[in-house]
């Protein structure tokens, strides 16, 4: 892990297992990896840029236990984002980080997804890569099994859907627990994977872009659901 946030969320969850660090980052987020315990080791700037692969090091570089998170740590889940055959590293951990900020309950990567554990993949989630359960390298029919067998509708973006995403919100269809199915950004959802969910839903463009890229997508459809789910909560607590 490079950069302090990522090392900092590592720490404060109990992931991270040594620190290499700048001499000039003596700094609060050292002194917290010392008074844990964790190894340090204190090396040049050089060093570091050997080490890692930003093109601007920030000081700090962290390691971490990887995060292999079963499918079954996927338990009464409310919102899950799904992403199948997603291969750019920055897009997964854009998803993986605006999931976690929408208070998602989990990311599931499929096969053929880029490793969670890639090192631009990590630094993309900003730390949120500690946040919630990250599962990866799952056949995507056995992951809308479990998701569907756990109550989540499953809905699967597509320019084509005969769904709009706007009429889902106001017609109470997004307040369920859902599943989102997210794909690579070129070439979107498979056949097969759209056959899977129970709606193909589109995300209304009222502008002249042709299209939203793989991580905006996700984050209009996560927040639009959660959204919706804390209209719900909200109003069955009010009521009497």
């Amino acid at each position: 892990m490079e950069g302090p946030q990522a090392v900092r969320e590592a720490l404060a969850f109990g992931h991270l297992l040594e620190l290499f660090y700048e001499p000039s980052r003596q700094d609060e987020l050292v002194e917290a990896a010392r008074a844990t315990g964790t190894p340090l080791t204190e090396v040049t700037a050089t060093v570091l840029a050997a080490m890692g692969e930003t093109v601007t090091p920030q000081g700090v570089l962290g390691v971490a236990e990887l995060l292999d998170a079963p499918l079954t740590a996927v338990a009464a889940p409310r919102l899950v984002a799904v992403l199948d055959r997603v291969n750019d590293p920055g897009n997964a951990g854009t998803v993986i980080r605006t999931a976690d900020a929408a208070g998602a309950d989990a990311v599931v990567l499929t096969e053929g997804s880029v490793d969670p554990h890639n090192g631009k993949c990590v630094r993309a989630t900003a730390g949120s890569l500690w946040h919630l359960p990250v599962v990866s390298d799952v056949p995507l029919e056995q992951a809308v099994a479990h998701l569907r067998a756990h109550g989540l509708q499953v809905l699967a973006t597509s320019g084509g859907g005969d769904s709009d995403l706007d009429d889902l919100a106001d017609d109470g269809t997004l307040a369920a627990p859902t599943a989102w199915l997210f794909g690579p950004e070129a070439a979107g959802l498979s056949p097969e994977a759209l056959a899977l969910a129970d709606r193909q839903v589109r995300i209304p463009i009222p502008g002249r872009a042709e299209s939203l890229n793989l991580s905006a997508a996700a984050a209009v459809c996560l927040y639009a659901t959660a959204r919706a789910h804390r209209s719900t909560r909200t109003n069955r607590l009010s009521q009497p």
